[in-house]
């Protein structure tokens, strides 16, 4: 850390937002203080101090504040309310004082500081650490973790090489089940892979997001659509009023004459009035020439002909969503078939995007790119309303490299055919 880094200042983290994919965070809040230059957000971590007699300490007040106008992400708040906080070390301007931060599965981030003439100092410094995040050296600590890409890779091309694979879902204590829904190809995938169902939202398979998207043909695969998020509105007639008020003010009878139903759907691109809902969607708060937030109470939003507003969410609310499992995702191309059963089989060409920012995900937006695909219904209509919600923001997969700073297409091996009198 440099002698800048401490109670007083703050703790600098990274110079843009994509740090905060690999936190934790329990809570996202906006902090505009009625001024552009000052608008920043908050996001609380479960946060722990380490202390060198084993115990932890939680810092309840320790959080990230994130400045889009630079933009930069900064640590604070880690010694308030601590109980055996370091403030010997935080609270003085020491240069090369060294901060190990660690996540745990369980989503709590722990910390434990050194001096720079500590033995563990010393040892870090003789490190050849080349995985930099930002300020961060990265320390893979075991072999696994190390190889974890090569391992994803690996899993994919026995998967690739399976064929035809039976529908299936894991429930949450690993027993495998049918599955007979239209979207049970990534219950398949997952299943495969031994992703089981969890309370705690995280990367799927050894650090990456795993993604599988349907294709007529594993030869063309640039124009399927992908789901990258389904968040709730965090604001609007829908949130204040409640979705029957929404539907009934907003939606349309069914399209195929299915009766007693009310629907709200359709692509909603910012700028263009849907011709059936008569909403337009707008994008506020964002500077899309610098790709930068201008004012962290800014939103997403559907906003009617007399320019109220129907539906909306936060930037902060869609900042946590996107950074919670994107950093590293994977995306698969897949065919179906449905008869005489539901099977599966799954591409050789995948694509592995890592380093992503929830301004990229507003800039492609603002092309139209990324749009607001609702399907959202209500049944039963005029006696026992059924509700099902369901607000996706989706993408064409010939966009998805414009979501990642890096990114890279890789071919599966297939598996060689034994020759003829051999076996494998």
């Amino acid at each position: 850390m440099s002698p800048n880094d401490n109670s007083k200042n703050q703790v600098y983290l990274s110079g843009s937002f994509d740090i905060l994919n690999i936190f934790p965070l329990s809570e996202i809040t906006s902090d505009g203080s009625g001024d552009w230059k000052r608008n920043r957000f908050k996001a609380s971590l479960n946060f722990s101090w380490l202390r060198d007699d084993g115990n932890l300490y939680p810092a309840p007040k320790a959080q990230l504040i994130l400045y889009p106008k630079y933009p930069e992400v900064r640590f604070s708040g880690f010694l308030a309310k601590c109980e055996n906080p370091p403030s010997d070390l935080m609270t003085q301007r020491l240069a090369e004082r060294i901060l190990f931060l660690s996540v745990t599965n369980q989503g709590n981030v722990i910390g434990y500081v050194v001096s720079p003439d500590s033995s563990i100092a010393k040892e870090f410094f003789a490190f050849d650490i080349q995985e930099r995040l930002g300020v961060f050296y990265v320390i893979n600590i075991t072999h696994q973790i190390a190889s974890n890409k090569s391992e994803l890779i690996k899993e994919l091309t026995r998967i690739h090489n399976l064929g035809w694979i039976n529908s299936k879902r894991l429930d949450r204590d690993n027993n495998v089940l049918d599955c007979n829904a239209p979207n049970c190809g990534g219950y398949t995938l997952e299943a495969e892979l031994g992703i089981t169902p969890n309370g705690y939202s995280a990367p799927d398979f050894l650090g990456w997001e795993i993604k599988q998207f349907g294709v007529k043909k594993f030869e063309r695969t640039s124009s399927s659509v992908i789901t990258l998020m389904t968040p709730e509105p965090t604001g609007g007639i829908y949130k204040d009023n409640g979705v029957e008020i929404f539907l009934r003010t907003y939606g349309y009878n069914d399209q195929k004459g299915r009766d007693d139903r009310i629907n709200f759907g359709g692509v909603h691109r910012v700028g263009e009035k849907h011709k059936r809902t008569r909403l337009t969607l707008q994008l506020t708060g964002f500077d899309n020439e610098s790709g930068k937030i201008r004012n962290t109470d800014g939103k997403i939003v559907l906003v009617d002909t007399n320019e109220a507003e129907a539906a909306s969410w936060s930037f902060a609310s869609l900042l946590k969503h996107w950074n919670k499992k994107h950093n590293q995702a994977c995306y698969i191309p897949s065919l179906s078939q449905t008869k005489p059963t539901r099977k599966y089989m799954y591409g050789e060409n995948i694509l592995l995007g890592v380093g992503t920012d929830f301004q990229l995900f507003l800039k492609e937006m603002t092309k139209g790119n990324i749009y607001y695909d609702p399907g959202i219904k209500m049944e039963s209509a005029s006696t026992s309303p059924k509700i099902k919600r369901r607000s996706q923001f989706r993408i064409k997969s010939g966009n998805l490299e414009n979501l990642y700073k890096t990114n890279e297409m890789i071919k599966l091996e297939k598996k060689k055919a034994a020759k003829p009198g051999h076996s494998e």
